[in-house]
């Protein structure tokens, strides 16, 4: 089979490794750093199967166009992608499918003094979400109201995150372990993978700005195969429902990011895409032809379950200085080569570009991810966090906590 994955960074790199156990694999755009990687567009490339990474391709359209001259996609139509495009849609339809969820309400440009009543009703912790894609930064979380509504002004006003922030979804914040569900999606049947927890603020003890990730651990010992079934059931297959019954076909990856809070489960968003980098902790793990499962899904005739090995996975982001906010770039990598000769790591290229002298250099804010696999997850993190320590660059940053504990 010949597959073709779209996108540029670790997860692309990840999934490419999974695909390339059974399949001959190209990426596009792809990055120096990734094996088989080809500058141009996915139009350009044939292949029997494509497999659309990153969100923004999605949302604009991309897997509808290739459809339409009648090629095999894993990934859903903008219509279907619209559940991260707007979060605003994405909470009428969760409302429409009956699924618990924070409390909220979305206010548009217009609505600044009615946005900041609302946040004035909330009960401490305050959520304030551009509605439009944000790179998984454009989520504040805070006790501190003045915080809060000074992050309403902006980004109504369109001075943070442009039109994405200029209709925002203010929610009451819920507390609890949060979980990452990917499941796979053929039209009709939703069906989970192994679970993964993932480590968005910058700091350790998770302090800090949000940012696309930091780290991610997999299995998440609360949530294990049948947990993760009757989640996919409860939360995820329901929605699938509802966008059925609009008419949208949702083919390709639905994840499902849950808090188990005291009063049970909750959704608190949907990607559309494979979580980056819960991807690097998920993918070397599942066992099995990847590639044939995604086709099936992609046919709408998914049948087979996928299967994960025991082991762990932990995987840790190396950023670069001044990551999330104004990332430094063209700092040349050293230790690749050492990372890789650990036994159990692997290292997944994602913001990196190719130096005057051939070398890698940094090429934006998260730059490699590094996974370790073992028979536990101190195992796993004990090899990742090996792998990390040969790695460096001036001013690399990397958190320290990942899985630590666990």
């Amino acid at each position: 089979m010949q597959v073709c994955v779209v996108g540029s960074g670790g997860r692309e790199h990840a999934l490419a490794a999974a695909l390339s156990r059974t399949a001959d694999v190209v990426v596009t755009p792809g990055n120096p750093g990734i094996p088989g990687s080809v500058p141009t567009r996915p139009e350009e490339l044939a292949a029997d199967l494509y497999v659309i990474g990153p969100e923004v391709p999605l949302v604009e359209g991309l897997a509808g166009r290739l459809r339409a001259r009648g090629a095999l996609v894993f990934g859903p139509g903008a219509d279907g992608a619209r559940l991260e495009g707007s979060k605003a849609w994405m909470k009428e339809v969760l409302a429409a499918a009956g699924l618990p969820t924070a409390a909220h309400r979305a206010f548009g440009p217009d609505d600044v003094e009615m946005a900041i009543a609302f946040l004035r009703t909330l009960p401490g912790l305050y959520v304030v979400k551009t509605d439009g894609l944000a790179a998984g930064k454009g989520v504040l979380v805070t006790e501190s109201l003045d915080e809060a509504i000074a992050d309403v002004r902006e980004k109504l006003a369109g001075r943070a995150f442009g039109e994405a922030g200029r209709t925002v979804v203010i929610e009451e914040g819920m507390s609890g372990p949060e979980v990452s569900l990917l499941c796979l999606c053929d039209g009709r049947r939703a069906v989970p993978l192994a679970s993964a927890q993932d480590y968005k603020r910058i700091g350790d003890g998770d302090t800090g700005p949000n940012t696309g990730g930091m780290g991610a651990y997999s299995p998440v010992p609360a949530v294990d195969a049948a947990e993760g079934e009757r989640l996919a059931d409860a939360l995820v297959a329901p929605t699938l429902h509802e966008l059925r019954r609009r008419g949208i076909d949702y083919r390709g990856v639905l994840y499902a990011g849950l808090m188990l809070t005291p009063d049970g489960p909750k959704v608190l968003e949907y990607n559309v895409r494979f979580g980056d980098p819960e991807t690097q902790v998920v993918l070397p793990r599942w066992t099995g032809d990847v590639a044939a499962v995604l086709a099936a899904c992609a046919a709408g005739s998914l049948r087979k379950q996928p299967t994960f090995a025991a082991e762990s996975a932990v995987t840790v982001v190396c950023a670069t200085e001044g990551y999330p906010q104004a990332p430094r770039t063209g700092d040349v990598i050293a230790g690749l080569d050492d990372a890789a000769a650990v036994s159990g790591a692997q290292v997944f290229c994602a913001s990196v570009a190719a130096g005057e002298d051939g070398r890698l250099v940094t090429a934006g804010g998260r730059v490699l991810t590094v996974t370790g696999l073992g028979p536990t997850v101190a195992d796993a993190r004990a090899r990742a966090y090996d792998a990390v320590g040969r790695i460096s660059w001036p001013g690399m940053q990397a958190r320290a906590d990942i899985a630590a504990g666990v």
